[in-house]
């Protein structure tokens, strides 16, 4: 085949696969088609560049695209996801990395104060954003936690692929804290900076997106509790012992939650100040809480011992 008969394919093949996605409800059809066909032709480049197809090129893009159809997040098609400078490796059954999060890592940059040399991840998921962390920030350790024996295990791999010999992952429920599981992280306290993206959806806001509502676990989506902020008042009340002074807490909550995660903020006690930032759409969707200097108030010991 020449190389102007593998154009005119790409084409047919792009035109084609694009309607289908279009027909099946796929919100970026035109986008997701070209990554399928490129994945369909075990190409890491432009498709422009292509001079010939492998022979089962017609054959894995028609079974890419049924799986889109289906409405399978293209990610785990793919089995990597892009995160900032990062492409992540993802597997079904983990929460999938969404590029709003990305935000998180500019805002602990703009809010640090002082070295980033031991930075916590709590609610793990993938390990994202520790990952991003370690990519990031040279010189940079983390612990990241997780509750999730198969996100804890595809943490491992992202973090170690990101920053090799400088991250670790510990499996524990941040819920419990009086686990022994917990050990470790009670050590490394006292920690510079906290990242997370906890679960934080309530019971009654279902997600309406097939691929959110179908393929990412639900104990990484609904926080507990009726406002959905039980995860989340665990990981703040955690940043209140671990965090050294000045040491900062970046933690992502749905765009409805900001006064209500800045009062379990203020009532855990030990940060000051307390804010939100917006994402890039302008809603409200980090609480970021620096400690103080003071001693943590007895509402928060009764919360972390």
């Amino acid at each position: 085949m020449s190389a102007a008969d593998t154009r005119t394919r790409l084409r047919t093949a792009l035109s084609e696969t694009t309607q289908r996605l279009g027909r099946a409800g796929v919100p970026s059809p035109s986008v997701d088609a070209r990554a399928l066909l490129g994945a369909a032709a075990r190409c890491e480049g432009p498709l422009v560049m292509l001079d010939d197809l492998p022979d089962d090129f017609s054959a894995e893009l028609e079974r890419l695209t049924a799986r889109r159809e289906l409405r399978e997040p293209l990610q785990l098609i793919l089995g990597r996801a892009p995160f900032r400078r990062l492409m992540l490796a993802v597997r079904p059954g983990v929460f999938i990395p969404r590029p709003e999060t990305e935000l998180a890592i500019d805002l602990l940059r703009e809010h640090s104060e002082g070295p980033l040399a031991t930075v916590l991840d709590l609610c793990a998921g993938s390990g994202a954003l520790g990952a991003a962390v370690l990519d990031e920030i040279p010189g940079s350790r983390v612990l990241a936690v997780e509750i999730d024996a198969a996100a804890a295990a595809l943490a491992r791999e992202n973090l170690e692929s990101a920053g090799p010999g400088r991250g670790r992952v510990l499996q524990a429920d941040l819920g419990d804290s009086t686990s022994s599981s917990l050990a470790e992280l009670i050590a490394a306290a006292p920690v510079d900076a906290i990242v997370s993206n906890p679960p934080y959806i309530p019971p009654e806001a279902v997600p309406r997106d097939a691929e959110v509502l179908e393929h990412d676990p639900h104990r990484a989506l609904f926080g507990g509790g009726s406002d959905g902020l039980e995860v989340p008042r665990a990981v703040i009340s955690w940043a209140s012992r671990l965090l050294r002074p000045g040491g900062v807490l970046i933690m992502e909550h749905a765009d409805v939650q900001g006064p209500a995660a800045r009062d379990a903020a203020a009532q855990i006690g030990g940060f000051d100040p307390l804010s939100t930032a917006p994402d890039l759409t302008g809603r409200d969707r980090f609480l970021i809480a620096r400690r103080g200097d003071g001693d943590l108030n007895p509402g928060s010991e009764r919360l972390t011992q």
